[in-house]
């Protein structure tokens, strides 16, 4: 009897609790819909809110992090974290900031308000109405802060001191000279301005010792510059205008910073600059000229002397110069580490125009010939930077009158080894294949071993299409030979080259390579110390080669990248750090391919044993980390697709700080969420893709879907994307919040066959999706943009199965973008075609079957997807023309079809108008074919040009824009 009652006791008490779960449960279900409930929708109008990070740093001795806010259209934010006092200072308009190499002082800019330079830039006000940059000084210790009027602009030195210099704006009149308040307000009124703000113009020069508080004040300034170490400043002076009774002593100077005593190194007036000093501060050099302002090509001059030289110098006629050759303006002198050579820039001299000729009765023209190295718009685009480029020559300074130039007309690249201590110099040369550049660009150069001391030049790689680099004491050069796929080392001093990599079975380049073109390095991760060893990545692990050739390669991650698909890598985790230790733990960067999560890994490279695991995480940017100089600490953003970039500071990647929370309004939006997707394609390959769906996803809705592609996707499956206004593209995140699903496929080609592979991946991957009862089959539309476009004019040819469509700078007809230029850079659009991303593999000639399969222009009477075309006059990579050809072809076969050319814009949209204009075009034709929304007037109506600049027709019947 008493075990049944306690029996049924005990049933009873778990009814009770089942019941009580239940409830429990079902107020948390319902607590969690009122909370999506409350969420909205992201709407066009909320953009502007959304920041980002801008520049992270680490104080040299890891106290301190410097990090910016960025914000879309509005004032950027500088804060400053102590991660001993767990204390953020912030401050308003802040940017650029610049630790001391001490760790005591951080200087920054405080820039105009962001909506006063915006009038500027719209030309709604005159430069000189708004205020000026101030800097702000920050003490470390007392977190103090002082604020300074009127910068144009201030240095630190790199490696020594607490020491500041700043140039003073010109005051603009007497009335402000004792005003102290901050420069960066608006002015009420507008003051007449001190004078053209030229860059020629003498200023006012500050040195300021911050902690001491000594100050001292120059007039006249133009150049200045520290060295390194703090120890000394030089300066150059110039008469604001000329004037026979101003008897200032006006050249070059010299301040000790330790005395702040002053001395002239030049006593003449003209123009001097690029100033470099050795690691000691010991010597000092730079270029000048005392020939008069209005010559055209003026004359410069070396000029250098040890800093203790109590005598002034003149300008250095040096022996070994070629005729017609001079001193270069555009080359900043350097000092070899150990301060016994000087390199310098040489250049030929540039001839004067005859300024007699009237332009009238002369041709302006253009003269293209089948002998040049390269087109005339090439020419034309880089004409600017050619007259400026300057040849890399040294002085031993055991005897500095006599330079020899190491680079020249033959070669005009030269690189120095061991911060220019060695006896030799890395040379380059691409004369030999500048014209075939012009459609083969595997990048072929002649590689030269220059001795520094002579001249002399040794070639050791020939017509080499692949990448060299020099170890870091500058006894070997590393090269890779896309040829053959090949790693080598040359030894400097005895000329002899091994192949590092030739009885190893593994590929050291890229295994996914489906271009007609030589496949990439995974390239050098980097050098061990002593130049004993360097550190070749193959696609997932890490691989030692001994540089002299005598021991056998060691994979140093032991193959277990390749056997778990983790792409290992070891980051650039500060400038100074040139070399690794072997016997030391060293960080890996690692990303793991299939699921898409990053993290770190630990090892020692001499174990050559599997690597630990630190941390892997969903999130992406912990691998990217870098570390303060003189301290184990780490700085890195992390993000996902949910939750925007923050920065983080970590000693060991295990315990980490996180020391900014941007977007928190973030909160009060509906989102969503990726994941990955895997199927089968057409012709049984297998694909990857990611599908994004909204936060508040229901199964058992239909979902209308977007699908964009551009080449390989996944990997960006934990990344954030801000809602922001878009340069070309769709924003996943506004469609996904406002219940659209978006795919995101790879694509792999076949040569020769781009679009035929567009077909096989994206339709294929559209088809898997629409198995599932959430897709709507029949409201499904593609965007693409550039190549993404031209699939997008492609697909449309190739299936009816898309609701709708929208292309960005689309190539449509190859056989007449094959002979176009691409007008941002000059180049000739022929070898996109025949080696990069069209992927045709052939000339026209060679194959103009293939280009006329691969051009969509010719299949458009087959179209029946309503389309928009994006093309911009200012397009300067693909000729807008070829949105034009779309248009007119769809217009002459009376298809929708409209088209957007945002003037003076380029090929992904620059101004933020024209970015927001196209976000709500998108907005608009999407939901109107995927929602069956009413179609703006845009759409219905056009926009008549009489009526462009007044009514740009996003309004709808019966309403107003």
């Amino acid at each position: 009897m008493k075990s049944k009652l306690s029996t049924k006791i005990l049933r009873n008490y778990a009814t009770q609790l089942m019941t009580k779960k239940a409830m429990y449960a079902a107020a948390i279900a319902l607590l969690a819909t009122n909370v999506d409930a409350q969420k909205k929708p992201l709407d066009l109008t909320v953009f502007d809110e959304w920041q980002s990070i801008g520049m992270k740093e680490l104080s040299n001795n890891g106290s301190w992090v410097a990090y910016q806010v960025n914000a879309q259209e509005s004032d950027n934010t500088l804060n400053f974290f102590g991660l001993k006092t767990d204390k953020n200072l912030s401050f308003h308009r802040g940017e650029q900031s610049v630790f001391t190499a001490d760790s005591k002082f951080t200087v920054f800019k405080i820039r105009p308000f962001y909506k006063d330079l915006k009038l500027v830039r719209i030309k709604k006000k005159k430069e000189h109405e708004i205020a000026k940059d101030s800097i702000g000084i920050l003490n470390l210790a007392t977190n103090q802060v002082e604020k300074l009027p009127n910068i144009k602009s201030f240095k630190t030195p790199k490696k020594g001191g607490s020491f500041l210099a700043y140039l003073l704006e010109k005051e603009e009149s007497k009335n402000d000279k004792n005003d102290k308040s901050d420069s960066t307000k608006t002015k009420d009124k507008a003051s007449k301005p001190a004078g053209k703000d030229k860059k020629d113009t003498p200023l006012e020069l500050v040195l300021r010792n911050l902690i001491s508080g000594q100050k001292k004040s120059f007039k006249n300034v133009m150049n200045y510059e520290f060295s390194e170490n703090g120890k000394q400043l030089i300066f150059s002076t110039k008469q604001e205008k000329k004037d026979s009774l101003d008897k200032t002593k006006y050249g070059v100077f010299l301040v000790n910073t330790a005395t702040f005593a002053q001395k002239q190194l030049v006593d003449t007036i003209g123009d001097f600059k690029q100033f470099a000093f050795d690691e000691l501060a010991n010597k000092v050099a730079f270029v000048g000229t005392s020939d008069d302002e209005k010559k055209e090509n003026k004359t410069y001059y070396l000029y250098y002397t040890a800093t203790n030289n109590s005598q002034q110098i003149k300008k250095s006629e040096l022996l070994g110069l070629k005729k017609d050759w001079q001193v270069s303006e555009n080359r900043q002198p350097k000092f070899s580490k150990d301060g016994n050579s000087l390199f310098i820039g040489l250049m030929p001299k540039l001839a004067d125009k005859d300024t007699t000729l009237i332009a009238d009765d002369y041709a302006n023209v253009d003269v293209w010939s089948y002998k040049d190295d390269f087109i005339q718009p090439q020419q034309l685009k880089n004409l600017e930077r050619e007259k400026k480029r300057s040849y890399l020559s040294v002085i031993d300074l055991s005897n500095p009158v006599k330079v020899i130039q190491l680079a020249d007309l033959d070669m005009n690249q030269v690189e120095i080894l061991n911060e220019g201590n060695s006896n030799f110099a890395l040379g380059t040369s691409d004369n030999a294949y500048r014209l075939s550049s012009n459609w083969d660009v595997t990048g072929r150069k002649d590689y030269y071993i220059i001795n520094t001391k002579t001249g002399q030049r040794e070639l050791f790689a020939k017509a080499l299409a692949g990448k060299v680099e020099i170890s870091p004491n500058g006894k070997f050069a590393v090269f890779y030979n896309a040829e053959n796929g090949f790693w080598s080392s040359y030894n400097i001093e005895t000329k002899e080259t091994k192949v590092l990599n030739k009885k190893l079975k593994v590929k050291f380049y890229d295994e996914e390579n489906d271009s007609p073109t030589l496949a990439q390095e995974y390239g050098v991760a980097y050098f061990t110390d002593n130049d004993e060893t360097v550190l070749i990545k193959d696609r997932y692990d890490i691989w030692e080669f001994d540089l002299a050739g005598n021991r056998r390669p060691e994979n140093m991650t032991n193959g277990f990248g390749r056997k778990h698909n983790i792409t290992f890598d070891i980051n650039q985790l500060n400038d100074d750090i040139k070399s690794l230790n072997r016997d030391n733990l060293v960080y890996l960067g690692a990303f793991n391919n299939q699921n898409k999560q990053s993290g770190v890994y630990q090892t020692i490279i001499s174990n050559a044993k599997n690597p630990e695991k630190v941390v892997m995480s969903n999130t992406w940017g912990t691998q990217k980390m870098t570390k303060a100089l003189n301290a184990n600490e780490f700085i890195y953003t992390k993000e996902s697709f949910q939750n925007s970039p923050d920065v983080y500071v970590s000693t060991n990647f295990k315990d980490e700080k996180k020391i900014s929370a941007i977007n928190p309004q973030q909160k009060d939006y509906l989102w969503g969420n990726g994941e990955l997707v895997t199927w089968k394609t057409y012709s049984g390959k297998e694909a990857t893709g990611v599908v994004y769906k909204p936060e508040n996803f229901d199964p058992n809705k239909k979902y209308p879907m977007i699908v964009y592609f551009y080449e390989k996707l996944s990997d960006n499956l934990n990344r954030y994307q801000a809602p922001a206004p878009t340069p070309s593209r769709i924003n996943h995140t506004y469609f996904v919040s406002n219940d659209y699903i978006v795919f995101t496929p790879d694509i792999s080609y076949t040569i020769g066959h781009p679009g035929k592979s567009a077909e096989d991946y994206i339709n294929s991957g559209v088809e898997a999706l629409k198995k599932n009862t959430w897709v709507n089959g029949s409201k499904i539309a593609i965007q693409g943009q550039s190549w993404g476009g031209y699939q997008v004019a492609h697909l449309i040819t190739a299936t009816n199965m898309y609701a709708a469509a929208w292309t960005g700078a689309p190539v449509v007809n190859m056989t007449s973008a094959y002979g176009g230029i691409r007008w941002g850079t000059g180049m000739s659009r022929q070898f996109q075609y025949e080696q990069t991303q069209s992927r045709i593999g052939k000339t026209l000639w060679e194959a103009p079957e293939l280009y006329i399969e691969n051009s969509p222009l010719f299949n458009m009477p087959k179209v029946t997807t309503p389309v928009v075309i994006m093309h911009n006059d200012e397009d300067g990579a693909v000729p807008w023309y070829q949105g034009i050809e779309m248009f007119m072809a769809l217009r002459r076969l009376q298809k929708p079809v409209w088209m957007l050319n945002y003037n003076g814009d380029d090929h992904n949209l620059i101004k933020r108008a024209n970015k927001n204009d196209i976000q709500q075009r998108q907005v608009q034709f999407f939901d109107h074919y995927l929602k069956d929304k009413p179609a703006p007037k845009w759409m219905t109506e056009g926009v008549p040009a009489i009526k462009k600049g007044i009514d740009w027709g996003f309004g709808y019947e019966n309403t107003i824009d």
